[in-house]
């Protein structure tokens, strides 16, 4: 049976991982390679026939070319920066937003899991709430609110936005996770002489970092892929990836699909690589709670 489930499991990876080979694959196609009514699955080295009577824009040797990724680091038509500095913006607001959603919401949650405080499921539910409403439902008051701040086009405006909407999610992963870590050990801390703060920093804290981490990721992937607020709130300065690619329809050339393929690519690779990193305590986190000893 467990060459069934190797089996079962390569058969799954390769099915996930067929739309990154695709992207892989365009990104390094000249323009007539990747829009050709025939795929060409594998670039050729030579131009055939068909492509010589398209058109003499078609006078290009197809094959593997990096022009595509040589395209991202100047800016498109009409744009006023690279994919690269979108890509930075996307960074810094993606991981400053997402720090400050898991480290917001571990306080809180800390605080409803071990102290009694009035109406705290009222709050909790009220926490929650702040979800089920669409975010775009709230796009003109905060447009307004924030041209009177001065906060349009900047990191901090999207930064607190999406810490505002992430931190909501935060608190109730993290609160699961820290009703699961037993009081005993906090309180023979506290026994020992250690105050309610280094009880929390050297006994919670390393017991949650499960916790932290898979909300990490889930913060981190809202935050990087939102595409409302970054294009409505900016008209320059900090727009991020999603912005980047919504402004390359406008391309009088038609869509370059290997320069986005190439895009996305890079805009993926920071995920996974977060992901990747952390996957030890994404698998504990996920089974978190389920064995009861």
């Amino acid at each position: 049976m467990r060459w069934l489930s190797r089996l079962v499991v390569a058969g799954y990876f390769v099915l996930a991982t067929l739309p990154l080979l695709w992207m892989g694959l365009t990104s390094l196609k000249a323009r007539p390679d990747a829009i050709s009514l025939h795929p060409r699955f594998v670039p050729v080295l030579a131009r055939g026939d068909d492509a010589a009577a398209a058109s003499d824009d078609a006078r290009v040797t197809f094959g593997v070319t990096t022009e595509a990724y040589a395209k991202l680091g100047t800016p498109a038509t009409g744009a006023q920066h690279s994919f690269f500095e979108h890509l930075g913006n996307s960074l810094v607001i993606g991981l400053v937003s997402t720090l400050l959603s898991v480290s917001l919401g571990t306080l809180a949650a800390y605080g409803f899991s071990r102290f009694r405080i009035a109406g705290s499921k009222d709050w909790l539910f009220f926490i929650l709430s702040t979800r089920f409403m669409p975010a775009l439902a709230v796009v003109i008051p905060v447009l307004i609110m924030y041209r009177e701040l001065g906060l349009l086009g900047t990191h901090a405006g999207l930064v607190l936005l999406y810490t505002a909407f992430n931190l909501s999610l935060a608190v109730w992963l993290m609160k699961g996770f820290i009703d699961e870590i037993p009081r005993a050990f906090e309180e023979a801390a506290l026994v020992d002489g250690y105050s309610r703060l280094q009880a929390f920093v050297r006994v919670i804290l390393p017991q949650a970092r499960t916790g932290m981490a898979v909300t990490g990721v889930f913060c981190l992937i809202s935050a990087w892929n939102e595409y409302g607020f970054a294009m409505t709130l900016n008209s320059s300065g900090a727009l991020t990836v999603p912005a980047y690619f919504a402004g390359l329809q406008g391309n009088l050339e038609g869509m370059p699909w290997p320069q986005v393929a190439a895009g996305a690519l890079l805009f993926v690779a920071p995920i996974v690589l977060f992901t990747f990193l952390v996957r030890r305590h994404l698998l504990r986190g996920m089974t978190f709670g389920t064995i009861k000893q």
